[in-house]
């Protein structure tokens, strides 16, 4: 078996020779991937935060928004190109890390970096701040006075493997509010992380020492201790439980920013169900599904459909089954471990086993599964895979009720409807705790500067500061013009 080897992360101000690493091996293909992580004692955890906040006092922080984003931008455009070392290494690698279909890794990767351009970086300021330049200094308030915006003093991110490049999301956020920042590296996907900020330290070398990337085992020790001790802000990326369990080893006066699990689904309207509509919109529903193999927060698990139409729900069934048989054909699914491919099975038996209503559509053995049930039942997670389930409903307004008791789960919803029926199902769909509704087929591929789990991406990472009315009246007598 032929080895590679690639050491993993970020480490301004310490030499190799200086830290502990550790091996995480990866195999794929007659290849075995070592990957080296470095591992921190408690006092290189001080002294590197203690490094990225110093560099960022004197770099980022003085750096104009405008020109932070140029920075991003020429990266990305580096990110983009297929000759760039780094994107090459973006390709050759991930998919080992991965598992993922080499293909699909490169399309999705060029999909997601098209969202971090120039253009697409300043609709997302502007999303947040009506006025970007409080960013960057005192900007007039509508009531009086001046507002500011500084962001974290140190902005720690731990990230989850289950999408590669996850971490580009919120490296890019901490950047736009001028944040130095220390991130924790995922096991199941070591690299990206790590790539960027070299890439961003060869684009523009000021910024170099204002970004580190690290990892440690598990929950960590003392040295996670060492660390979140000097964060004042976390964002957070993982399961419920990890996430809880890390909120709990916080200071009090550390904000928590956490995206746990969520569940997507979509609806099908009657309108988009004739012999012409309701094939297309089966082949994007199938794009969704396949993409990550459902291991996207937005990714959809339940697609409920509606009946009356020319083409009925179990045909549109049909349809998406067919879809994800000819996309297995260009994008294989990843090799499942027996942990995974048991709890395909268990899924796949519980449908048979279920209601009579309920049924299995395509061999048991595929890598993909629909299970379509002709009435209405629960949002509930499929085994994820390529496993997803159809329901047939009389209309799209039952459906509202029976999401709404999975209130804290809810985040991207995809509709195929009217323009009149989207925005009368939007309104019942956000009281019920949607925070995001998109085309079926972009339901894994967010809008740049979308509101992630209804929340303000980067309002949430700052903090203003406000020179309120009076002190600027205080202040005029003081001037040298008023004696």
């Amino acid at each position: 078996m032929k080895v590679e080897r690639i050491t993993a992360g970020h480490l301004p101000g310490l030499r190799d020779d200086e830290v502990q690493w550790h091996v995480l091996p990866f195999e794929r293909d007659g290849l075995r991937l070592e990957v080296s992580v470095p591992m921190l004692t408690a006092a290189q955890m001080q002294a590197l935060a203690q490094r990225v906040r110093g560099a960022a006092d004197r770099h980022l922080r003085t750096m104009p928004v405008a020109e932070i984003i140029d920075v991003i931008d020429r990266a990305i455009a580096r990110l983009l190109d297929r000759n760039d070392p780094f994107r090459r290494e973006a390709e050759a690698w991930l998919p080992v890390v991965s598992g993922y279909d080499a293909d699909m890794l490169r399309l999705g990767l060029t999909g997601y970096f098209k969202t971090f351009r120039a253009p697409q970086l300043r609709r997302f300021v502007a999303e947040d701040f009506a006025n970007p330049a409080v960013l960057d200094g005192f900007q007039p308030a509508p009531k009086g006075g001046a507002v500011r915006a500084f962001g974290p003093d140190l902005l720690v991110h731990v990230w989850a493997g289950n999408v590669p490049a996850l971490s580009l999301w919120s490296l890019v956020c901490g950047l736009l509010v001028k944040a130095p920042g220390i991130g924790k590296l995922a096991s199941a996907e070591p690299l990206f992380a790590g790539w960027f900020a070299r890439l961003l330290a060869e684009v523009h070398p000021p910024l170099a020492d204002c970004l580190a990337v690290v990892w440690w085992r598990g929950a960590g020790g003392e040295e996670v201790d060492a660390l979140y001790a000097q964060a004042d802000t976390v964002l957070a990326y993982g399961g419920n439980d990890t996430l809880a369990a890390l909120h709990q080893r916080l200071p009090m006066t550390a904000r928590f920013l956490p995206h746990g699990h969520k569940l997507g689904f979509g609806l099908v309207g009657a309108a988009a169900l004739d012999a012409l509509k309701a094939p297309a919109v089966a082949r994007l529903a199938a794009w969704d599904v396949m993409r990550y193999d459902q291991q996207g927060c937005y990714s959809p698990h339940v697609f409920y459909v509606e009946r009356g139409a020319p083409v009925p729900p179990r045909a549109f069934a049909d349809y998406l089954a067919a879809e994800l048989a000819n996309l297995q054909q260009r994008f294989a699914r990843r090799p499942l471990d027996l942990a995974e491919g048991a709890a395909v099975a268990k899924w796949q038996q519980a449908v048979e086993w279920g209601s009579d209503d309920q049924v299995l559509i395509g061999p048991v053995d595929a890598p993909w599964s629909v299970a379509y049930g002709d009435s209405l039942q629960a949002l509930a997670p499929t085994a994820l895979y390529r496993t997803i389930t159809v329901v047939g409903v009389d209309r799209l307004d039952e459906v509202v009720p029976v999401v709404a008791k999975q209130r804290a789960f809810l985040q991207t919803a995809g509709i195929a409807a009217s323009p009149e029926e989207l925005y009368r199902l939007a309104g019942l769909l956000g009281a019920a705790g949607v925070t995001r509704i998109s085309a079926i087929g972009a339901m894994s591929m967010p809008e740049a500067g979308w509101h992630h789990d209804g929340r303000f991406n980067l309002i949430d990472l700052v903090r203003m500061t406000e020179i309120e009315q009076s002190a600027e009246a205080a202040a005029q007598p003081f001037a040298p013009y008023a004696d």
